[in-house]
């Protein structure tokens, strides 16, 4: 049987440290995650994953039970996020618009999801990616952002109407030059075939 999230926690938190190394194996991949697909390099965002741990370590004392440690990790990594955002603003040139995170090596269809995610208000985007990439409830979604569930639920719903918006001409554009496409080789086949 796995042990809780939280009953590891109130373990670490009187000095276990195989507690705290299983939270470590269990946070480390999705909170990488979390801070990748919003900040540009592989390094910051493994550095950020580092400071939730760290934050974590210095914070255990204070520590309550109150909400699931999945919730108390994320609100960290959401902190340490506004944080790096507000550095990268401060210390970029005046007119520099900040840098999107990497897409080198996402295929086409992650690529045209990320940039249309890009055109969603910082909210929206952000209700969006908690609850499709972290896997949040809506519950969660609502401590972490300080709202109320239903207003989570329906500004979710208003994102994901405005992210379909915005695929919906892209998705149109791609069938239009993959239809245009087949009928030029008809018509080529076509010629070919009276050419002969």
């Amino acid at each position: 049987m796995m042990i809780s999230d939280e009953a590891l926690m109130l373990e670490f938190q009187c000095g276990s440290h195989p507690a705290f190394e299983q939270l470590f194996a269990r946070y480390r991949g999705p909170l990488y995650g979390f801070f990748r697909r919003r900040l540009q390099g592989d390094q910051r965002a493994e550095d950020l994953t580092e400071e939730t741990f760290v934050a974590v370590i210095r914070a255990s004392a204070r520590y309550e039970p109150r909400a699931l440690v999945r919730t108390y990790l994320y609100s960290i990594a959401m902190n340490l996020l506004a944080a790096e955002r507000r550095k990268q603003f401060r210390d970029s040139p005046p007119g520099d618009p900040a840098p999107e995170p990497m897409t080198n090596d996402a295929p086409d269809a992650a690529l045209w999801i990320r940039q249309a995610l890009e055109k969603l208000d910082d909210s929206e985007r952000e209700i969006l990616m908690l609850r499709e990439y972290e896997q949040l409830s809506y519950a969660e979604i609502a401590e972490l952002m300080k709202l109320p569930v239903n207003t989570v639920r329906s500004r979710l719903f208003r994102s994901r109407m405005s992210l379909k918006g915005h695929l919906e001409p892209e998705r149109k554009s791609a069938e239009a030059s993959a239809t245009s496409g087949v009928a030029e080789s008809v018509k080529l086949a076509r010629a070919e075939g009276e050419a002969i």
